[in-house]
């Protein structure tokens, strides 16, 4: 996110352009605070883990878990689907090119789900 905004604001030419960046599905500013409130989510999640308690944390909950686990799943294969098909319709966007790096993050964003899952699915109720 801080390479983007570097991008979007400050017109850095040590990294990628905005066309890797941004895949243009959500308007870039509203693209930034909603990417900005994701990490603030996750970071809450974490200090939850961090502490041992928090909503996402106590009590274990091994449906949650298993649900987790396949939102995750059907989200990060979602992810591959697109970067296959993107590869496919735009050979020039091979490998790293313009808009695949939204992909990638969201295959990152997709294991962070499927970790919490993996804690409520694996762990037995207190």
């Amino acid at each position: 996110m801080a390479g983007q905004a570097l991008v979007a604001f400050a017109d850095v030419s040590f990294l990628p352009g905005m066309a890797h960046w941004y895949s243009g599905l959500l308007p870039y500013p509203l693209l930034l605070p909603s990417q900005l409130a994701i990490l603030i989510v996750q970071a809450i999640v974490c200090a939850g883990f961090l502490r041992g308690s928090g909503v996402l944390v106590l009590p274990r909950r091994p449906r949650l878990g298993r649900a987790l686990i396949g939102v995750a799943f059907v989200y990060a294969a979602a992810m591959v689907v697109r970067y296959a098909l993107t590869m496919a319709w735009h050979p020039e966007r091979r490998w790293l090119g313009p808009g695949t790096i939204p992909s990638v993050f969201h295959v990152v964003l997709a294991s962070f789900i499927a970790t919490v899952g993996h804690y409520h699915a694996t762990r037995p109720p207190r």
